[in-house]
């Protein structure tokens, strides 16, 4: 499933933009100088002149670059891990406002006379959908004019959106805001995942990326719980006005702490700056275009979907992620009325059930970031201290064992009707081997893809449509099959997905990568460890 096309002129890689998303085209550390061997991978347009001196020069730029204080990576450890706190920060505001409003569905029905259950359903899912369409806007964008302000005007938009919802007079409405509110609220899944890869290199990464992947998953969990006593307590508007606040807050901090990371963006600020512009656009032809604006960007508009659609990779990997997150949110929308009708809990305590998913999220960040970093970094080294993607592939595999089991443990738990901290400890289970699995998922797209928000932004495509269409059918395949033959059926197509192919990817992978134009070239050396 290879791309088939070359990529055009704006899809080309400046080398300032591919060392800064830790290029295919690496380093070793030394004196040597990596060599391409991957003619299928991006190439750079050197222009008019003798190639020889164009060569030396733009290769006197990279390593002008490599060392300048201004590159993202040579940021002092405070001020990267600042940017990772902050981009997690906004990660985290957008999925909770997914979620918080579950809990007060029924209030939301009474306050504005909904009767049909679809449409009760859709205040809530239409989130998601909006969540899964807005990256393939907004990703190539911040890789054409930067990620730092799509995070923050999309934080902005999302806390108004909020705001919208609280004081909403009609069903439309609510349903219109809450739709916007996604669409916003999907900036950091779209690019955030190209800011940590920005600040640092695959062998350091491990445990950013740990902590920028918890807020998707962390937040629909936190939402409920909180949700569920505010909507009992002070009513549902005021659900929306919190999140509204939090993205108030989290915007408090990051507008002015967190700055841009993207490299090519910095060196044409720079450039500008010093009155060198038309010299920086002949060192980046990604920026230097004589096509229209509305051309290119319909170019990298398309990215995402080109990516998802033509590398095998991204395909596959993003279909896991989105089959486990489909099952994620099929938990979280029958949650509370299983809990309540087998065990008799409140509409507030009803949201304590979640935190089950919750615990098991953070073991995963905790012990399982540490895990894949230690083991990529140890087979880097048994591989004279060569790093490559698929090097990311053995923590997935032992992340994937732990999504049956968790299912499975869950299903025939809940099936039986044991102590209620039995279904919660196996939905732990699973959330364990989700996040486990999730992070070199994230890991394995950032480090291989030229395009890496593009790259993220496919994968958070298919997360978020599935995550809104599991819950539509199954309820009606827990009715049919029951608990636990429902989730016998998930568990085993969780094995056929989570374990065949990532031992395929594990030897295939580079192979794969050489083939396809879209990827980094990324079968050179990427780290000496």
């Amino acid at each position: 499933m290879s791309a088939k096309c070359e990529p055009t002129t704006s899809d080309r890689v400046p080398m300032s933009a591919t060392h800064s998303l830790d290029s295919s085209v690496t380093h070793v550390q030394g004196a040597e100088k990596a060599t391409p061997v991957n003619s299928g991978s991006p190439q750079i347009s050197l222009g008019n002149g003798e190639p020889e001196v164009l060569e030396e020069k733009q290769e006197t730029l990279e390593n002008d670059w490599e060392n300048d204080p201004e590159n993202a990576r040579n940021w002092s450890p405070r001020r990267k891990w600042t940017a990772v706190c902050i981009v997690s920060a906004y990660t985290f505001v957008s999925p909770l406002a997914s979620s918080m409003m579950a809990p007060g569905i029924p209030e939301v029905a009474l306050k504005y006379g909904i009767t049909n259950p679809t449409i009760i359903a859709l205040t809530l899912s239409i989130f998601l959908l909006s969540f899964a369409i807005g990256p393939l806007i907004l990703a190539p964008l911040s890789e054409m004019y930067g990620r730092t302000w799509v995070l923050h005007i999309g934080n902005l938009f999302t806390m108004a959106f909020s705001l919208g919802c609280a004081f909403a007079p009609n069903t439309g409405a609510l349903i219109g805001f809450r739709f916007l509110s996604g669409f916003s609220g999907s900036a950091p899944i779209a690019c955030g995942g190209g800011s940590v890869g920005d600040l640092f290199a695959a062998k350091d990464r491990a445990s950013a990326m740990g902590l920028f992947s918890l807020g998707p998953l962390i937040g629909p969990v936190v939402g409920p719980v909180a949700g569920g006593f505010i909507a009992q307590t002070v009513g549902i508007r005021w659900v929306f006005i919190i999140i509204a606040i939090t993205c108030g807050v989290v915007s408090l901090f990051g507008i002015p702490l967190l700055k841009e990371t993207y490299a090519p963006i910095i060196q044409l600020r720079l450039a500008k700056k010093s009155g060198n512009l038309e010299k920086a656009l002949k060192s980046h032809p990604h920026f230097q275009e004589e096509r229209s604006k509305l051309h290119i960007l319909w170019l990298n508009l398309a990215r995402p979907i080109t990516i998802l659609f033509n590398s095998f990779i991204c395909f596959i990997l993003s279909l896991y992620a989105a089959f486990m997150y489909g099952i994620f949110y099929l938990m979280f929308a029958t949650f509370a009325a299983f809990f309540k009708t087998t065990y008799g809990f409140a509409p507030g305590v009803g949201g304590l059930a979640y935190l089950g998913l919750g615990v098991g999220f953070f073991l995963a960040t905790i012990f399982g970031a540490k895990f894949a970093d230690q083991l990529y970094k140890h087979l880097g080294q048994k591989n004279g201290g060569v790093s490559t993607p698929e090097m990311r592939i053995p923590a997935l595999f032992f992340g994937s064992f732990f999504v049956p089991i968790g299912i499975f443990w869950y299903g025939w738990s809940a099936q039986a009707k044991l102590h209620w901290i039995m279904p919660i400890i196996g939905s732990g289970i699973f959330g364990f081997g989700m996040m486990t699995t999730f992070l070199p998922i994230q890991l394995y797209l950032v480090d291989t893809f030229a395009f890496a928000a593009s790259a993220t932004s496919a994968a958070a495509l298919f997360r978020s449509l599935l995550g809104f269409a599991f819950p539509l059918f199954g309820q009606q395949m827990f009715n049919k099959l029951g608990l636990g033959g429902g989730n016998s059926l998930l568990g085993g197509l969780a094995i056929l997905l989570g374990i065949p192919f990532p031992i395929y990817l594990y030897y295939r992978g580079e192979a794969l990568r050489a083939a396809n134009p879209l990827t980094r070239g990324s079968t050179l050396p990427q780290h000496k460890s």
